[in-house]
């Protein structure tokens, strides 16, 4: 779960939403590059999709979560991202693009589904069933992304994708790149997360770059593994710090595992397609 903050006041209220990768309460620390010290994107993806939220309760935020295109009309991304709670969606997404802002397909947001069992850790804790599907108003010609049979064993190579903030520097005004952020990870022990933050459902991951995550911004966003082929497929979907108050730079992220969904990610198609 990702803290949302005006980059002008604190809200009265944490509101502990679509918008990070390692980041809590506490904020994040360090200078970086992006997703915090990751690169510009090295290839086209396809399946990314943007997402433009606007904060519950400080109305002058805008900022976005991130997505899989995993169908032709449907979209994974974190429930946070799209708790009424939390976040207001600005009703339209952008498909394919390497730019935030441009490129690729936009479509409307036809409707949205949450895990019935998702709880929002509000600031304090990890977020549980953290999976929500968005259903596009028509389908898109992009090329979907195939959800994991299994998430890799600890150790395997994985990658992170995302929007979101660039510099986790206390007190600093956000800043969200134009441009799509790639960073090397790898899938990590349970014993590398907090205590009971890391299970069946939600993966610890560890990053391959010194002071380096996912941040505000990043909820929802893709983590991706290699098939036996060598071509991308999703394993994980950004949900939040893989302990409570660490910083973005410090790492570790903790994502929901999409292949410990897919029985339910299936379901709700077959029963809104």
């Amino acid at each position: 779960m990702f803290s949302l903050k005006s980059s002008r006041r604190t809200a009265a209220r944490t509101v502990a939403v679509a918008l990070a990768g390692a980041a809590c309460a506490a904020m994040m620390t360090g200078s970086a590059e992006a997703i915090v010290n990751g690169r510009d994107s090295t290839q086209r993806y396809p399946f990314m999709v943007s997402i433009p939220v606007t904060g519950v309760g400080d109305p002058t935020f805008k900022g976005v979560c991130g997505g899989a295109l995993i169908d032709s009309q449907w979209v994974l991304t974190a429930a946070h991202c799209v708790d009424p709670g939390l976040v207001t969606l600005d009703g339209t997404v952008r498909i394919g693009s390497e730019w935030k802002s441009s490129g690729g397909t936009i479509c409307s947001v036809a409707k949205t589904v949450s895990h019935p069992g998702y709880r929002n850790g509000e600031g304090t804790s990890f977020n549980r069933n953290d999976v929500a599907l968005i259903r596009l108003n028509r389908p898109v010609a992009e090329k979907p992304i195939r959800i994991a049979d299994k998430p890799g064993r600890p150790g395997t190579p994985t990658r992170l994708l995302g929007f979101g903030r660039t510099d986790d520097t206390p007190d600093t005004p956000w800043v969200f790149p134009d441009r799509l952020q790639e960073l090397d990870t790898r899938r990590g022990a349970v014993s590398e997360c907090a205590p009971g933050y890391a299970d069946s459902t939600l993966l610890c991951t560890i990053s391959q770059v010194p002071k380096a995550m996912a941040c505000n911004g990043d909820s929802g966003s893709p983590q991706l593994q290699r098939d036996p082929k060598g071509r991308w497929e999703l394993t994980g979907v950004t949900s939040g710090p893989g302990a409570p108050g660490v910083r973005c730079s410090e790492g570790p992220g903790l994502y929901t595992s999409a292949p410990a969904y897919a029985g339910w990610i299936h379901e709700v198609i077959g029963r809104n397609g």
